[in-house]
């Protein structure tokens, strides 16, 4: 009969737990599945925070948006067992405010860009232009852009918001098409903008109030037409005795 090794014993117990979790995720990313206002979305995160965001229709299934972020972090994924905290009342209320993002491995320029495109409410749109001059960069209009291309997390750091100054949506890792219909799933007035666009119109003054906003702002969406102005810059409305609204900021455009 063989007498029992306590220590034979101990080390076998060690290396049939489980792992720490703060191992795992050194180690392995998680992924989810959730429905999305543009259909499903897979959704990655780590312990820091969500990372990584692909509509199921821009990538082939599973494994390939497992092969995307394998590329991109140099980790694999493995499924979790539910959502990180917040993520679906995020996604129902398109305010992902109070969310973590793990955006390690952008630059400072890449995280200033995305904080401030994370500050557009839901249902309005900004300018390229107006994300440059809110972090102090009104010259890098086209590097607002491609930083913008490079977001990991569309849809809840919401790029799809950020339009072009002429009124036109602009550019989208999903297409124009899916950038719309998320415009339009926030109940964004994207045929009104379009109107005033083709009339030289992208501002919108009170005669009232003396503000002028972009057409977007929950304070330009309230101007009764008897006391609405229109303008095709913010200059042009401050020399008509009117000044920037407070909430959006329209500023003026690099």
């Amino acid at each position: 009969m063989t007498t029992p090794d306590p220590l034979f014993d101990q080390l076998s117990e060690l290396s049939s737990a489980a792992p720490p979790r703060s191992l795992l995720g050194l180690v392995f990313g998680q992924w989810t599945l959730v429905d999305g206002p543009a259909g499903e979305l897979y959704v990655a995160f780590t312990d820091q925070g969500i990372s990584y965001l692909r509509t199921a229709d821009s990538v082939p299934d599973e494994a390939g948006f497992a092969e995307a972020y394998r590329e991109r972090f140099g980790k694999p994924l493995r499924h979790a067992d539910r959502p990180p905290a917040g993520l679906l009342r995020a996604i129902r209320d398109g305010n992902a405010r109070s969310l973590r993002f793990d955006l390690r491995g952008l630059s400072e320029f890449e995280r200033d860009v995305l904080a401030a495109t994370r500050r557009i409410p839901t249902g309005q749109t900004r300018p390229y232009g107006w994300i440059a001059r809110e972090i102090g960069r009104p010259g890098a209009v086209r590097a607002v852009g491609s930083a913008l291309g490079r977001n990991p997390v569309p849809v809840l750091i919401p790029c799809h918001r950020v339009t072009r100054s002429d009124g036109t949506l602009g550019e989208y890792v999903f297409g124009a098409a899916t950038k719309e219909r998320l415009l339009r799933a926030e109940h964004t007035n994207l045929d009104e903008v379009h109107a005033l666009a083709g009339k030289k119109v992208h501002y919108l003054g009170s005669a009232t109030t003396g503000i002028v906003c972009f057409p977007t702002c929950h304070n330009a969406r309230r101007i009764s037409e008897p006391h609405r102005r229109g303008f095709g810059s913010v200059k042009a409305a401050e020399r008509a005795g009117y000044r920037p609204c407070r909430a959006c900021r329209p500023g003026v455009p690099a």
